[in-house]
C-alpha cells in the first residue's frame, strides 16, 4: 500500500506559526538511529525516503498533539478570564456590603454607644417603646442578613481566587508545553532538510514530480449523494481549498492541516468540529468503509494521527504534509482506522 506522505524540498521551511511536534515524535529520531540525518553517505535514495516519510509521520502525530493542547490553552485563557471577571464583580459587591454594615455601625456610634434595646426600655412613652422596637428588630435583621452575605460572598470569592490561581497554572504549563513541541519540530524539519539534501539533485528532482503529478486535479467523482445538505456544503469547501498549502497547526483559510482542513470545511456548512482527528472521529456516527458517503471522515492508522474528507469514487479531500498542497488520493492510501458521518 502506498504511502501518501511523499515530502518535497520547497517546502519544508514554512514559517514559524508551523508550531510543534510533541515529545512521542522524538521515538523517529531512535528508529532512524543516532547518526544525524544525511550524514551517512552511503545512505540509499530509498531509505532517506523513508526515513523523510517516517518523520513526516511522527511529526503528524505530533501536530494533532500540539492541536489538542493549543485548543486547550485557548479553553483555559476563555475560562480563566470569566474566573476573573467573577472575582471583580464579588469583590464589587464584598466591597458595597462592608459599606452598608459600617454605615451602620457609624449610626450605633454617633447614637452614644448605649445599648438601642436599653434606650428603648428608658422612654416614658409606651406607643413610641413599640414603633422603635417594631423598626430596631428590623433594622437588627437587617445588619445580621447584611453580615452573612459578606460571609458568603467572602467564601464566594475565596473559590474563585482559588480556580483561578489553578487555570492561571494550568495555562502556564500549555505555553511551556507548546515552546517546547515548537522546539522539537524545528529540530525534526532540519533532519528531514538534511535527509533530502543527502539525495542527488536528479534523484530530488524525480523524487518532488512523484510528488506533485496530477494530484491537485480534479477527479472525476461518482457515486453516492452526500448524506446531508450540510455534508454538501462541506464537500464544496473542501473542493475550494485543494491547491492550498499544508501548514503546521492551521485551520484556514489560506493553509490548513488534516484536521484544520477538515474543521474548516465543516464550519463553512456551520457545523462545529472539535481540532483533533482524533476528536473527530468521535464527532458522527461510525460506518463501514463500504457504506462511505461523499463528506464523511476518514481517519488514518489505529491512533487517528490523520484525516481527510471522503468525495466519492473511491478518493478523499486531505492536507498531506509540509511541502504540499491539500489535495485527492485514494481512500485506501493509508490503514484506515474509521470512516465517520457528521
Amino acid at each position: 500500500m502506498a504511502s501518501h506522505r511523499r515530502p518535497t524540498h520547497s517546502g519544508l521551511t514554512h514559517s514559524a506559526r508551523v508550531t510543534v511536534l510533541s515529545a512521542a515524535a522524538a521515538t523517529a529520531v531512535a528508529a532512524l538511529g543516532a547518526t544525524p540525518a544525511g550524514a551517512d553517505p552511503q545512505t540509499s535514495p530509498e531509505r532517506a525516503r523513508a526515513a523523510v516519510d517516517r518523520l513526516f509521520q511522527e511529526a503528524e502525530k505530533a501536530t494533532e498533539r500540539f492541536n489538542s493542547a493549543s485548543e486547550r490553552a485557548t479553553h483555559l485563557r476563555e475560562e480563566l478570564g470569566q474566573v476573573q471577571d467573577g472575582v471583580a464583580r464579588g469583590q464589587e459587591r464584598i466591597n458595597r456590603l462592608r459599606e452598608a454594615l459600617g454605615s451602620l455601625a457609624g449610626a450605633q456610634y454617633r447614637s452614644g454607644g448605649v445599648d438601642p434595646t436599653l434606650s428603648l426600655l428608658l422612654s416614658s412613652d409606651p406607643d413610641t417603646f413599640l414603633a422603635q422596637a417594631e423598626m430596631l428588630n428590623m433594622v437588627t435583621e437587617r445588619q445580621h442578613s447584611a453580615l452573612q452575605d459578606l460571609q458568603r460572598a467572602q467564601r464566594s470569592i475565596g473559590q474563585l481566587r482559588a480556580e483561578a490561581a489553578r487555570d492561571l497554572s494550568d495555562l502556564e504549563r500549555s505555553r511551556a508545553a507548546v515552546a517546547r513541541h515548537k522546539r522539537t519540530v524545528e529540530r525534526k524539519l532540519a533532519q528531514a532538510q538534511r535527509l533530502l539534501n543527502s539525495l542527488p539533485s536528479k534523484e530530488r528532482g524525480a523524487f518532488d514530480r512523484a510528488s506533485r503529478s496530477g494530484r491537485g486535479v480534479l477527479p472525476a467523482l461518482s457515486g453516492d449523494a452526500p448524506a446531508s445538505s450540510r455534508a454538501a456544503a462541506a464537500i464544496r469547501a473542501a473542493r475550494s481549498a485543494v491547491g492550498r498549502p499544508y501548514v503546521w497547526g492551521a485551520n484556514g483559510p489560506s493553509g490548513f492541516d488534516c484536521s484544520g482542513l477538515v474543521q474548516w470545511s465543516y464550519a463553512q456548512a456551520g457545523v462545529g468540529l472539535p481540532r483533533t482527528s482524533q476528536a473527530q472521529r468521535y464527532a458522527g456516527r461510525q460506518v463501514p468503509l463500504s457504506e462511505a458517503r461523499p463528506g464523511d471522515l476518514v481517519t488514518y492508522r489505529n491512533d487517528a494521527s490523520h484525516i481527510g474528507m471522503y468525495m466519492g469514487n473511491g478518493q478523499v479531500v486531505h492536507a498531506p504534509y509540509p511541502g504540499a498542497s491539500v489535495r485527492y488520493d485514494p481512500v485506501r492510501m493509508m490503514p484506515i482506522s474509521a470512516v465517520t458521518r457528521v
